[in-house]
């Protein structure tokens, strides 16, 4: 027993001074891994969002496509739909609801209209924007009779926007839900999407301006890879400098 105490006690003290050497090169090891691990992700995501972008852009530079019917709803998806081009017949029917929107033309409103197909289905067309000032004196009335409209498949949009929720008793919408428009309107059979118009414009010089659509995809995730490699390169230069200091 005598011969364990004297064995154990100077142990002690070189075990601790091991552990606090070998922590920071430890640590700054699983920093560097983690860095190396996020910017590796990023890139990834970067793949990802740049096939994204040439996809969309093959939608807007294909001719359009007969709208999705009820028996494709079920699988729209952003990634493969959204922005496509699509052209659809019918008669407007229903009321137009404003739906608030800042464009380059300035602040004003999206015209929501229904259109009845003659299939019996219906979906809501983004006629256009008004400015603030023309939207005061009322929305501009729908054209009559059967018409084509084309432009760009988007998806709904629930909820709101502009850090507001959408309050549909009150008549104020801030994003393009075509559930809840659908709804008010007392619609059945509503399409999942909408339509972003492209024109030509309607007739009259009080008709929305179509064709303001911005498709734009925010892709900073190079940007974000190289911060983290960066990181990395640093913690491998913490890393070295500290060997260097206790060597």
């Amino acid at each position: 027993m005598p011969g364990r105490a004297e064995n154990r006690g100077p142990d002690r003290p070189a075990r601790s001074h091991s552990f606090r050497r070998l922590a920071p090169l430890v640590g700054a090891g699983l920093f560097c891994a983690l860095f190396v691990a996020l910017g590796v992700w990023q890139l990834q995501r970067l793949a990802w969002k740049t096939d994204l972008i040439d996809r969309v852009e093959a939608r807007l530079a294909a001719a359009p496509v007969a709208a999705p019917g009820p028996q494709d709803w079920s699988g729209l998806s952003e990634e493969a739909d959204e922005y496509r081009r699509i052209e659809v017949s019918g008669t407007y029917a229903g009321q137009s609801l404003p739906v608030l929107a800042v464009t380059v033309l300035g602040r004003g409103y999206w015209v929501m209209t229904p259109l009845e197909t003659a299939d019996g289905w219906s979906l809501l067309v983004n006629r256009g924007f008004v400015a603030d000032d023309r939207a005061a004196e009322g929305l501009p009335e729908a054209p009559s009779g059967e018409v084509t409209v084309e432009g760009l498949l988007r998806l709904s949009q629930p909820g709101g926007a502009f850090l507001r929720s959408n309050a549909p008793e009150e008549g104020r919408w801030y994003s393009r839900d075509t559930g809840a428009m659908a709804e008010v309107q007392g619609l059945n059979e509503v399409a999942p999407y909408f339509l972003d118009m492209e024109g030509p414009a309607e007739a009259g010089a009080e008709a929305p301006v179509p064709g303001l659509t911005v498709v734009d995809f925010r892709n900073t995730h190079l940007t974000y890879a190289l911060t983290w490699f960066v990181l990395a390169i640093l913690s491998v230069v913490a890393l070295v400098l500290l060997l260097r200091r206790r060597g």
